[in-house]
């Protein structure tokens, strides 16, 4: 009888053509967040289909108002009770940017030896189309192996993740049945160090906001008025200045509501994971805003924030204009901890800014949704299972990390499917997501594949 050593040596084998068919799928420029990338959207839904297909999966895409999904099934569907793994990735991506910043074409990646890697560059290259290839070729390899897959298996691939996942909430809901399995698995996550694997366990919640300030009047000459009306930029500057008071906590009436503190055991935790190796180190936080009494892992992973993301208003353009603006806009993020509601949390925000504007000035909000934070139990056997998969690939213990961002999805199935939810990767700080020269490189590509393998090993024998 097969065992996993014969499906790692399948994944070793494979792993030319494994790297062929990733560069191809990075080469189409699935874009969501702008009209001209509808085209690769719907190429790079019709690949996926056509790969997980070619293994033996039940493949269909799922049309949305927005961009499509792609739903893959071996095994049986379920009930409602579930029986299964899920696996999550997006196959979406950013925009490119300003091309001139790119050294390498944003969409034809080829593989180059630097560095002491073999690196390929390319939007998507990271986040997250690697991500996704990783665990669809550790299933391949193991159907090729074994005929079969130790569990049923659900594969759920997003194409509008990176534009803001607005119609995933409404598929999940009409196929919460479908969807229902023991587990779900989020490949878009990261590592703790280059050579040490982690599993994210603990998500913040999410919610943005956007909030407009007018003045009594339009734009107004500010040698004339200057000295007398109102300026909406000084005005929301101050309000937003005013949120955070001089120990770096929150001033918003009500932010603090049902957060409890951070325990002692998991600030020690945290602590000794910043002593082993520091994630921060590479990055200037003089300047930053850090809350007393926390150190800047307790804040990141277990305090919620506010950031200001953006600000808009006046002269933008390369000229002089001597004026007063008529309004002023800015964007808002918030990071919630277990205990916060989305909504809630809105509501104070507001209040807050209302309460503050003179007479005469008024405020428009816009924002919606949100999310609330997610913790997986760290004594979760598929915790323990995939955390042993990863330390017998990588060789060294996983680390059971919290983050700073969030993801809505693992929200979004824990309360409409009741499926609590995994993060998984093998993104470094230095992949530039997002930005000019978004890389990988085929050695993290090779052992994430083989880390699914042992993943799914362990799990095969946990449900025995």
């Amino acid at each position: 009888m097969p065992d996993v050593e014969d499906v790692l040596k399948e994944v070793d084998r494979n792993l030319p053509v494994t790297i062929e068919k990733l560069l191809d799928l990075i080469s189409i420029p699935s874009i969501s967040s702008d009209p001209i990338g509808k085209p690769g959207i719907e190429r790079a839904a019709r690949w996926l289909q056509d790969e997980l297909s070619a293994i033996g999966f039940d493949v269909r895409i799922v049309t949305t108002p927005g961009h499509p999904l792609v739903l893959a099934h071996a095994g049986e569907v379920a009930d409602a009770n579930g029986s299964g793994l899920l696996f999550y990735g997006h196959y979406d991506v950013q925009p490119v940017g300003v091309v001139e910043d790119w050294k390498h074409e944003p969409f034809g990646p080829q593989v180059i030896e630097e560095d002491g890697r073999h690196r390929f560059y390319g939007r998507g290259a990271s986040d997250s189309k690697s991500q996704l290839w990783t665990f669809i070729e550790g299933l391949r390899a193991w159907k090729a192996i074994h005929g079969g897959f130790p569990a049923r298996i659900i594969v759920l691939l997003e194409g509008e993740e990176e534009s803001g996942s607005q119609n995933l909430p409404a598929f999940i809901e009409s196929c919460r049945d479908e969807l229902a399995c023991d587990i779900a698995f989020i490949c878009d996550s990261d590592m703790w160090l280059p050579h040490q694997p982690a599993l994210t366990i603990q998500l913040k919640g999410l919610v943005h906001e956007k909030v407009t300030v007018f003045a009594p009047n339009g734009d107004l000459h500010s040698g004339a008025f200057g000295a007398i009306a109102a300026n909406p930029i000084r005005i929301l500057t101050g309000i937003l200045a005013a949120i955070h008071d001089e120990d770096g906590r929150i001033a918003i009436e009500g932010f603090y509501d049902g957060v409890g503190p951070i325990p002692d055991s998991l600030r020690e935790q945290w602590a000794e994971l910043s002593r082993q190796a520091d994630p921060l180190e590479t990055i200037d936080l003089r300047g930053g805003v850090l809350e007393t009494g926390y150190s800047p892992l307790d804040a990141i992973w277990g305090r919620p924030t506010v950031d200001m993301n953006g600000i808009t208003s006046g002269n933008q353009g390369p000229g002089e204009r001597s004026v007063i603006p008529g309004y002023v806009t800015a964007r808002l993020s918030f990071r919630l901890v277990e205990g916060q509601d989305p909504e809630k949390i809105r509501e104070c925000f507001r209040q807050f800014v209302r309460s503050r504007l003179p007479e005469g000035c008024s405020a428009e909000f816009e924002g919606a949704n949100g999310s609330s934070a997610v913790t997986m139990p760290r004594d979760n056997p598929f915790v323990k299972a995939a955390a042993r998969g990863l330390e017998k690939e990588w060789g060294v213990p996983t680390v059971l990390k919290g983050s700073g961002g969030s993801i809505p999805l693992a929200q979004q199935l824990k309360e409409t499917v009741g499926l609590d939810c995994i993060a998984i990767g093998f993104i470094l700080p230095d992949d530039a997501i997002h930005g000019p020269d978004e890389r990988y490189d085929t050695e993290r590509l090779h052992k994430g594949i083989r880390s699914w393998v042992r993943i799914l090993d362990e799990v095969q024998h946990m449900t025995r």
